[in-house]
């Protein structure tokens, strides 16, 4: 395994955690990562730094920030977050992942990258239920806002530093982890 390749996986996997708290968001920042040629992608999934693609990221990646500071409609989309999220963080990895066979690239895309993505936006999504459930969503927007925020750090650090990304994302995983199982211990 070169290199290459590594950073290639820790860009997918920081991507797809950022994945978890929005999203558009590193999809778009991936779009533009290409569009300025800061990072390369495989032949096939190129189309990602054309034009089209990244006006039409950058516009839902805008109507996405925005739902998520209205609230209920943000728990509406937090049903759909999950599928959608592994489906995006499965997408991220097969992007950016490189020189590998297509059977690894598909187990290291849909383990790492869709499990990463949909473990987040579980957790994400159980935190903003807690904040509803608590506040009556009064303190939903104040999620959304550290959501967004940490999705764009995440972007920028797995763009530009993507091995520092990986190690956020175990960090992160680490963390949830620690949450569930207190939450479990705690539910007994």
């Amino acid at each position: 395994m070169t290199f290459e390749t590594i950073i290639s996986i820790c860009l997918g996997v920081g991507l797809s955690a950022s994945v978890g708290f929005r999203v558009f968001l590193p999809l778009f920042a991936l779009s533009l990562a290409a569009y300025f040629d800061v990072w390369q992608l495989n032949e096939t999934w190129e189309w990602i730094g054309s034009t089209a693609a990244l006006i039409t990221l950058g516009v839902a990646t805008i109507v996405e920030i925005c739902a998520y500071f209205i609230p209920y409609i943000d728990n509406l989309l937090d049903s759909i977050a999950i599928p959608l999220a592994a489906l995006a963080g499965t997408a991220i990895m097969l992007s950016t992942v490189a020189d590998l066979s297509p059977v690894i690239t598909w187990a290291l895309a849909i383990i790492a990258g869709g499990g990463t993505a949909a473990a987040v936006a579980g957790t994400s999504g159980t935190t903003r239920l807690a904040s509803t459930a608590t506040t009556g969503g009064l303190a939903n927007p104040l999620v959304s806002i550290l959501e967004t925020g940490t999705s764009v750090v995440m972007s920028v650090i797995s763009i530009f530093l993507p091995i520092l990304a990986a190690v956020l994302v175990i960090i992160i995983l680490f963390v949830i982890f620690k949450l569930y199982k207190k939450f479990k211990f705690q539910n007994q």
